[in-house]
This record gives C-alpha cells, structure tokens and sequence, in this order.
C-alpha cells in the first residue's frame, strides 16, 4: 500500500493545497485556526496503513494555500465552500468520514449540515463553539492577531504563553509546538485577518441544530489542566446534542489524545471499522 503523500492543488481560488495518503475509504481531515493539515495526526501514518485513503488540505490563508480574495474573508460560510470543492476533489461520489479539530470541527459539523448523506460518520476533535459569542472571545483573537502582526511568531508563542492559562506541566510543550506550527504559515498577513474573522463568524447558530444529524459521531475531548483552549464542558455539550455520539478522552493527567497524532489514528481507524461494518 503506498503511503507516500501526493499532493494536489484545488482551484479556482483561492488555491487549496493538500495531500492524499493510502488507499481505500475516504477520510477527510480539516485542522485548526493557525495550524495546518500536519497538525491533525501530527505526522502519523497509522491512518493510511489501517486501510483508508486520509485527505488533507490547508485552510485558506493557512500554511501553503492562497489567503482569500479582497472582500472575501475566512468566515465559516467560506470555509466550508471550500471543504465542499475539496470534497468534490478528492472523494467525488464517494461516502467518507469528515473529522476536524477546533476550526476544523465546526467547519466539518457546518458540512455535515449541509450534506448529511454524504458522510458515513463524523468525529470532532475539542471543539469550541456552543452557539454563542462571549465578548471575551473576540477580544482574546483580536490580541493573538495584534501579537503576530506587531511581533511576529515570538509575539505570539509570548501571548499564548500569557494569556492561555496552560497548567505548568504542559506549558514548555504547547509553547513549543505553538512555534513549530506558526513557522509554518506562508502569509502571517492573511493568518492575522483569519484570527480576527473566524473567532466571530458562527458555523451554526446553535447546537440544537445537530440534532438533525443522525449518523455515527466520535468527539474527542481534552482535559482543561492541558489544553484550556477546547473546553472539555464544550466536547461534552457536542456529544450531548448528536443523536448517536461517541465522547472519548485520555486520562485526567495524560497528554491530549488530540496531541497524539498515532493514538488519535488508531482511535478514527477503529471508529470508521465501525461504522462501516454496520453499515446496512
């Protein structure tokens, strides 16, 4: 089984670049605000050997993709069109599983939405929007944008480190791969205005909404002390408003199995097993 990535550009734009590894069923990934299509399984190949073809994609603005057109913006509407033309890309007609992390998770949950008889299941991992828009939301992404405009990628890793509230025991190796995955961003410009737009874009309006769809779900959660950003109480109120969900997390304690990109593999390996051997 080749498990070699080939790459491949969705236009027209703005242009999408992503990467397709194994053979098999389709799983479609999409990754968080400031990160890129590495950050899901972390470099993990588990995925593709289990026997499924893994697809994933840089939002616009983020890593090697284009930023939006002038007046377009990186609201979730956008984001989602743009999942839908890589979908139209890469898996055609097929059934798959749709996963996301954080951005991810509600652009993949605002797909589903649209078109729940294209999935054969869905898996959210730290999801963070329950349908409202604290005012301290937006004011926290508008100080995350001002540090990587004013200060580049030390400003930022800075910010976070202040800001997050990252239990002691984490903090060295958040910051660190906060950095690893900034470095990665093509256009920090385009990166800045995503982080004042996406915080106060709405995927949905509520999660009442998810109710609808009734296909087999995984949400992976992470524990405060580690990971603040993705409340665990907002993985729990997903699992909660999906008709036939899943909730899974590590051990109070543990580092985030949405950190660990080969357990995290293994766990969307033997949930999509799942799903398509019950399938009728």
């Amino acid at each position: 089984m080749p498990l070699e990535a080939r790459t491949f550009s969705v236009e027209p734009g703005p242009r999408l670049e992503g990467e397709t590894t194994g053979e098999g069923p389709p799983v479609v990934l999409c990754h968080g605000i400031t990160a890129t299509r590495r950050y899901i399984l972390h470099g993990s190949k588990a995925l593709p050997r289990a026997g499924y073809e893994v697809v994933t994609y840089d939002a616009r603005g983020h890593g090697e993709s284009e930023p939006a057109a002038v007046g377009e913006g990186y609201g979730y509407p956008h984001l989602v069109e743009d999942l839908e033309r890589v979908v139209d890309s890469q898996a055609g007609d097929q059934q798959f599983l749709l996963g996301g992390h954080s951005m991810g998770a509600h652009t993949a949950a605002a797909y589903a939405l649209r078109h729940p008889q294209r999935l054969a299941g869905l898996a959210l991992i730290g999801p963070t929007y329950t349908g409202a828009i604290e005012p301290a939301s937006p004011a926290y992404w508008d100080g995350l944008a001002a540090a990587l405009e004013n200060d580049g990628v030390d400003g930022f890793v800075a910010y976070i480190g202040e800001k997050q509230g990252i239990d002691p025991r984490w903090q060295e190796s958040v910051l660190r791969f906060t950095r690893e995955r900034i470095r990665r961003q093509r256009h920090p410009r385009a990166l800045v205005e995503a982080l004042r737009e996406v915080p106060r874009s709405r995927p949905f309006q509520s999660l009442e909404e998810l109710a609808r769809l009734d296909l087999p779900a995984l949400i992976v959660a992470s524990h405060d002390e580690a990971d603040p950003g993705h409340p665990y109480a907002a993985a729990v109120a997903y699992a909660e408003s999906l008709p036939a969900a899943r909730l899974i997390s590590e051990e109070p304690g543990e580092s985030p199995l949405a950190w660990q990109g080969g357990r995290l593999s293994r766990v969307l390996a033997d949930f999509y097993a799942e799903v398509i051997s019950s399938a009728p």
